[in-house]
């Protein structure tokens, strides 16, 4: 395992989680869960709502506190609150909120003044694609607009460690792909992300690592295509030439089923019927149109995984349980650190919308 040499002087991984265990009365919305991350590593968190997923990160961030298990994060146990692990660390949350009258760099410059170590407020608007919007009005902003604004929050403390829960959500494609460049960009600095998202692209793309939790439980820990070589079945998908029926094809092993107007072969061996297929085009002189062979996505994997361990949120455990401080407050801020500063606007302005 990669190490990395934290400013205690010593080696250890960056998180490091051990049994780690959440109970609520009778329900348990972690089980025993145990993982590790890397310097440098982007590692995501998957599962369907109701897994665990954000009681999970919410524990590691130090905004709640775990019934057993041992989690250490920069060196720390989160729960202490303390104020070096949340200085190198930046959070972007789920669903943040923000004071409305303040201007994007207003808030930018803002949150930076709580860190020792910053980036300059332009270079965070500047990275995250809100530069014609600098002046703007919070209020004025779209959806898209405010996650990016988010962005900007988690980076101007030029973290160690980032938290990202759902970042892209309500972002149109280009500023999706920009969001995906930038936590590339991150990986190269040697940044280390933990990612939760609900797009399974975006971590197949994005992630060195993928852990698959279902109903409070790690299912699935390995690299996407670790993941995926669980899986040992591929698809062989052709359409039928216009001067052939389907009764002449070549025997093939496997389940063939059409799929609008080409078919679709889910086999174990798709060497082998690639080669019955191609041989019987070449003797009758035939080209088969659409042939392609695909080997399952991480979508795939992740499916099966859900569906064989229950896809169904835990009863009566919602996501984002009620607010629940891990320790202390941050003891450079006062009451309210960065990141229980943006927590507490959403509170707010949640409370609002409510009334």
């Amino acid at each position: 395992m990669r190490t990395v040499g934290l400013r205690e002087g010593v080696d250890m991984s960056v998180v490091e989680v051990e049994h780690l265990t959440k109970r609520y009365e009778e329900l348990t919305a972690v089980d025993d869960v145990s993982f590790s991350l890397e310097a440098g590593e982007v590692f995501a968190l998957l599962g369907p709502n109701g897994a665990g997923k954000t009681t999970t990160v919410e524990i590691l961030e130090g905004a709640r506190r775990r019934s057993s298990g041992t989690v250490r994060v920069l060196g720390h146990d989160p729960a202490d609150g303390a104020r070096d692990m949340r200085e190198r660390t930046g959070v972007v949350l789920q669903e943040a909120g923000f004071e409305e009258e303040f201007t994007v760099a207003e808030l930018v410059e803002l949150h930076g003044r709580m860190y020792p170590r910053r980036l300059t407020t332009d270079a965070v608007v500047e990275q995250v694609g809100l530069t014609d919007k600098r002046d703007a009005r919070v209020r004025t902003l779209s959806g898209g607009q405010r996650r990016r604004l988010d962005l900007a929050l988690g980076l101007v403390g030029a973290p160690e460690l980032l938290f990202l829960d759902e970042p892209t959500t309500g972002f149109d494609p280009t500023a999706r792909r920009r969001a995906w460049e930038l936590v590339e960009g991150l990986r190269e600095q040697g940044t280390t992300v933990l990612l939760t998202t609900h797009y399974l692209d975006e971590a197949e793309h994005l992630a060195d690592r993928v852990a698959v939790v279902v109903r409070g439980r790690l299912v699935a820990l390995g690299s996407p295509a670790e993941l995926g070589a669980r899986r040992q079945d591929a698809v062989v998908s052709f359409r039928l030439p216009e001067a052939a029926d389907l009764t002449s094809l070549p025997a093939l092993d496997g389940v063939l089923v059409p799929d609008g107007l080409d078919w679709q072969l889910t086999t174990m061996r798709p060497t082998s019927a690639l080669h019955a297929l191609t041989g019987w085009a070449a003797e009758r002189g035939l080209e088969i149109p659409a042939l392609a062979v695909r080997r399952p996505t991480l979508e795939d994997v992740y499916l099966g995984l859900v569906g064989a361990a229950g896809a169904e949120p835990l009863e009566g455990a919602p996501e984002v349980p009620p607010a629940e401080p891990a320790g202390p407050a941050h003891p450079a801020d006062g009451a309210d650190g960065p990141h229980e500063a943006r927590r507490g606007v959403r509170a707010r302005i949640g409370a609002r919308r409510s009334r």
